[in-house]
């Protein structure tokens, strides 16, 4: 993690300093600091660069420029084209839900198995701030066999988050190994789901997203929650 978030050029201006796009989830993700907190935008750093842009006086020319952008006329460039989906690892296997089903994400709490649940696809219920929330376990449900619990599995335990996940009015949880954030796309990027993906995970896989060298399952929300509640019942 960078030392500090802002680096003085000279007395009149200050440059704020970008981490979260070289080595947070904009850049190579290598920042230590995402195991604790995620994503950039929970991190301090991040939060007190944010304070430092807006503290910082602005330059001579601010105005004029800003009279400038306005006058333009809008035009539809290729970032309004992508979509984007948060990424996220159950064994070894990558797998994204669109975004605006993601509520939050947290510290793995514990999770209490229910009566009478043993086996199948709901795992238990955990206390996720003071809410009782139903977990599940999506990798049986997408046929996913569990890592060994081995020494390099136990060393990387600390980066299991909670996820929780909503339409429609219904909230779940789930356990995943590795949280990388949002990733954004162009939809023309995704490929059709290849007959070599497990026929589980393909049932619920609507296209697969090349990302960072990975073919990545992108999950079918709406038939997700479909099965999930159907378990539930």
């Amino acid at each position: 993690m960078d030392a500090a978030p802002i680096v003085t050029e000279d007395p009149g201006r200050a440059a704020i300093g970008d981490c979260w796009n070289r080595i947070g989830v904009q850049g190579d993700g290598s920042c230590p600091q995402l195991r604790q907190h995620v994503h950039c935008n929970r991190c301090p750093v991040h939060g007190a660069a944010a304070l430092a842009l807006l503290d910082r006086e602005a330059p001579p020319d601010y105005l004029a420029e800003c009279t400038r952008h306005a006058a333009q006329t809008p035009r539809t460039g290729q970032a309004d084209a992508l979509d984007s989906a948060i990424v996220f690892r159950i064994g070894t296997e990558w797998l994204a839900l669109p975004t605006p089903v993601f509520l939050e994400v947290a510290a793995l709490p514990a999770i209490h198995s229910l009566p009478g649940r043993r086996g199948g696809i709901v795992q238990g219920v955990a206390n996720v701030r003071g809410e009782l929330l139903v977990c599940v376990l999506l990798g049986s449900l997408l046929g996913l066999a569990r890592a060994a619990e081995t020494g390099h599995a136990r060393q990387h335990a600390a980066t299991r988050r909670l996820v929780v996940i909503g339409l429609d009015g219904q909230r779940l949880g789930f356990a995943v190994d590795e949280m990388h954030g949002i990733a954004r796309f162009d939809p023309g990027t995704l490929k059709e789901v290849p007959a070599t993906v497990a026929r589980a995970t393909a049932s619920y896989a609507k296209a697969v997203l090349p990302w960072h060298g990975h073919m990545v399952g992108l999950l079918d929300e709406q038939l997700l929650f479909y099965t999930l509640h159907r378990s539930l019942a």
